[in-house]
């Protein structure tokens, strides 16, 4: 099958469109024709190789972990998909090595749920990990619920513009930080948006001066240090993006796969109450140019791959 690898860690420059061998399938996994995956900033950084004191790399790497295609075969001991179902997943194990840039991967059922008719294989692809994420976070440490005011910060990327609409769903009022050019798209989710830099906190103050229920920042730095001066008495903060999150009397979060929670995700988006936006679209081949306008750091919404 055709694939996208690379052999040693380093930057999109090293990544080739290659022949590999299709995956073997184990008796808890499905075989799925890719349609579509999805870039995240974290599959630069793994090939960067800043994941390696967590995650094993076995060379060549297929990168990626979002997917959304048709399941072609079933492992034996699979009663929850049948071959043709169209499923969407968050592929990750617990090594890096077999990814969903490639024609084919071999999915655990663990990982999968049924793509929503509602969206496209490269809206469908962009939920997962992202939309995991933020209903993760949301639902985890933030407990985010009707009546609160959550300030969520970079909310027109992919992570924050689903955080923004599970959030606005539960009867949730959010505040989002974004570039103003991003001002109106964030309006048209719910939130009410601020620009960054400098005065950040005080734009915040003025729209929620007794202080916010929760953050969810999603860029670390400048922005996670002033968070907790912005937050309500019993006010809860969560990052992704940063780990000094925890000095600061908060929680980070690391997206697990979760079957129930990408079903909940999809139902979701069934019903038009979560909707992804897909800032680009490239061929498998040009994964690579994929990866380095994620790695930009600028994009709205989510970077998508057609496979076929």
């Amino acid at each position: 099958m055709k694939a996208i690898i690379y052999r040693t860690y380093g930057a999109p420059d090293d990544l080739e469109y290659a022949e590999v061998p299709a995956p073997k399938l184990g008796p808890d996994a499905v075989l799925v024709r890719v349609r579509a995956a999805a870039v995240n900033p974290v599959d630069w950084k793994i090939q960067a190789g800043y994941l390696d004191s967590a995650l094993d790399a076995v060379f060549p790497v297929v990168p990626g972990w979002d997917v959304a295609g048709v399941v072609e075969q079933v492992g034996v001991g699979v009663t929850e998909f049948a071959p043709g179902d169209e499923v969407m997943g968050y592929v990750r194990e617990d090594f890096v090595s077999r990814g969903t840039f490639a024609e084919y991967v071999a999915a655990p059922v663990r990982t999968l749920a049924r793509k929503p008719a509602a969206l496209t294989f490269e809206q469908a692809a962009g939920l997962p990990l992202a939309g995991l994420t933020a209903y993760q976070a949301l639902t985890g440490p933030l407990k985010a619920g009707e009546g609160d005011t959550l300030l969520v910060h970079a909310a027109a990327g992919g992570v924050g513009s689903l955080a923004v609409q599970i959030a606005r769903g539960q009867g949730v009022r959010v505040i989002g930080t974004a570039s103003e050019r991003n001002h109106d798209f964030l309006r048209s989710l719910g939130a009410e948006p601020v620009a960054y830099g400098d005065g950040l906190a005080d734009r915040v103050r003025a729209l929620a001066p007794e202080g916010v229920d929760a953050v969810l920042d999603l860029v670390g730095g400048d922005a996670l240090k002033i968070s907790p001066e912005l937050l309500a008495p019993g006010g809860r903060l969560a990052s992704i993006a940063d780990g000094a999150v925890v000095g600061l009397g908060g929680t980070y979060v690391f997206v697990r796969p979760d079957a129930a929670d990408l079903t909940a995700l999809a139902e979701l988006a069934e019903r038009g109450a979560l909707a992804v936006e897909v800032a680009a679209v490239f061929p498998l081949e040009q994964a690579a140019d994929a990866m380095r306008l994620s790695m930009e750091g600028h994009t709205r919404g989510k970077i998508a791959i057609s496979v076929g």
